[in-house]
């Protein structure tokens, strides 16, 4: 088919910040704190990861007056709470870079850091066992499965759901069926796809390495099947829709460019019981292979006065000083907290903040309901004469959907006359506002590559191309970023 008969299809945001979007909401929601990436790759989910929360997990009993006026479970007010994180990847070149990323150096310093992290980058195939990831409480595969032959996809279950057995598992696949919306009906895009490299089929893929690429029903069989085998619980959908829309109606029957699927391990004696029986053989043939090699480990230390408060009078004094300071009448608590000095005194607690506040009879914290905890207003009682509100040193210069888009063109992406986005729909379709600006990187996906997800792999057999998106060609490989 020619070029002409090509169909324009985008998405906004850019699909791989959607999938990853879709993985960071499951990981807030499931209050996350270990993480193993199989197939990290260059590590752009691990660098997230290690990006510092703005603050601590509400306190323990003891640690405040009255808990339950301060602590919150909306999820616009969870973060990321990671202790423990890892990748695994066939390819030391990319991980190389992954090393790097997630390297204290490369942490974001505008947020102190509460909590310690561990990050461990290993090498090597999937099929291999590691004891490091036995009872892993989440194992990530974003945009892998499709990339594995299938001696290797036959060992996929078995080894992650059956001697891994982690409390979830987050998988992302393409969605074949979603291939014709990049035509007009009846016509097959066989100028820039790529023809299935196995010859099982005879589908036209979106990647020269792609072994396979599953319908809907195909992929949804596969995960009841290992679902029903390894005793989980699976939930499918899936996410990124185009932004035009399709003139012959096409949307809708589709669904979205990239399958997803979450995993829930299923609790009791008996299943833990069958999954180590069936999964022994497993273990014992992976010892005559080649073990995983630990490259690197990284260790972040917690700020020193972590865990630690002061007394509510002298947070209270802290912020009236601050309110002195800026000239202001009015305060948003995020700007308050992101105070280097007062967030230090609070220990890295939000809610001790909220506490020492509506304690003090010189300030008024105007709870919301519907609104996040940050963006609540404190006064000043009795108000500031002539002063309605001042802006702090912390306060955005423009709104946060400006700063996203500005953002996000800065990277070459354009919203203009953005018509949305499906989400997907399901349990853990995203529906949250994830923090974009720790996001807004390089392409998930670094199996794209001419190699063989075994343990035998090494730079000496991967073809790298003449340049880093050299392999990311086709029109339609919309895995990566422009």
């Amino acid at each position: 088919m020619g070029g002409e008969a090509e169909l324009r299809v985008t998405f906004f945001p850019p699909l791989y910040l959607q999938r990853r979007i879709w993985v960071l909401d499951i990981l807030r929601r499931e209050q996350v704190t270990e993480i193993v990436d199989i197939g990290c790759g260059e590590g752009q989910l691990l660098a997230v990861l290690c990006q510092p929360a703005p603050s601590l997990p509400p306190p323990d009993l003891g640690i405040l007056a009255s808990p339950s006026d301060t602590t919150s479970t909306a999820l616009e007010d969870l973060d990321l709470h990671p202790t423990r994180i890892a990748g695994l990847d066939i390819s030391s070149h990319e991980l190389a870079s992954a090393i790097e990323d997630t390297s204290p150096a490369a942490a974001n310093t505008a947020y102190t850091r509460w909590e310690p992290l561990e990050v461990n980058i290993w090498h090597g195939g999937l099929e291999i066992f590691n004891p490091a990831f036995v009872n892993a409480e989440c194992i990530v595969a974003t945009e892998v499965v499709e990339h594995l032959p299938e001696e290797i996809l036959a060992d996929f279950a078995p080894m992650i759901m059956g001697v891994y057995h982690p409390r979830l598992l987050l998988v992302t696949t393409p969605s074949y069926g979603f291939n014709v919306r990049f035509s007009p009906p009846g016509l097959t895009n066989i100028a820039t796809g790529f023809p299935d490299p196995t010859k099982r089929t005879d589908r036209v893929f979106r990647h020269h390495d792609h072994k396979f690429e599953w319908t809907i029903q195909e992929f949804q069989e596969w995960c009841e099947g290992i679902a029903r085998e390894w005793g989980y619980d699976v939930d499918t959908t899936t996410i990124g829709r185009a932004q035009e829309k399709d003139e012959w109606g096409r949307d809708e029957e589709l669904g979205g460019a990239s399958q997803v699927a979450v995993f829930k391990r299923l609790e009791g004696e008996a299943w833990a019981t069958t999954r180590k029986g069936k999964s022994t053989s497993m273990k014992e043939s992976s010892k005559s292979q080649k073990e995983h090699r630990l490259l690197k480990t990284h260790h972040y230390d917690a700020h020193v006065r972590a865990r630690k408060r002061g007394s509510a009078e002298e947070i209270a004094k802290a912020v009236l000083d601050k309110f002195d300071e800026w000239e202001a009448a009015e305060l948003r608590l995020e700007e308050i907290w992101f105070v280097e000095e007062i967030g230090t005194m609070c220990g890295g607690w939000f809610e001790v903040l909220i506490e020492a506040i509506e304690g003090s009879a010189k300030l008024d914290l105007q709870r919301s309901k519907g609104q996040r905890r940050g963006d609540w207003p404190v006064l000043l009682v009795g108000g500031r004469p002539g002063k309605k509100k001042a802006t702090s040193e912390w306060a955005p210069e423009q709104p946060t959907d400006d700063l996203f888009e500005e953002v996000l063109q800065s990277e070459g992406y354009r919203s203009d006359d953005d018509p949305g986005f499906d989400w997907g729909s399901g349990l853990y379709s995203s529906d949250s506002g994830v923090d974009l600006l720790w996001d807004v990187s390089k392409d998930d996906n670094a199996w794209g590559k001419e190699s063989a997800w075994t343990c035998d792999s090494s730079d000496d057999v991967v073809d790298w191309g003449t340049g880093r998106w050299s392999t990311l060609s086709a029109a339609w490989d919309f895995d990566s970023p422009e």
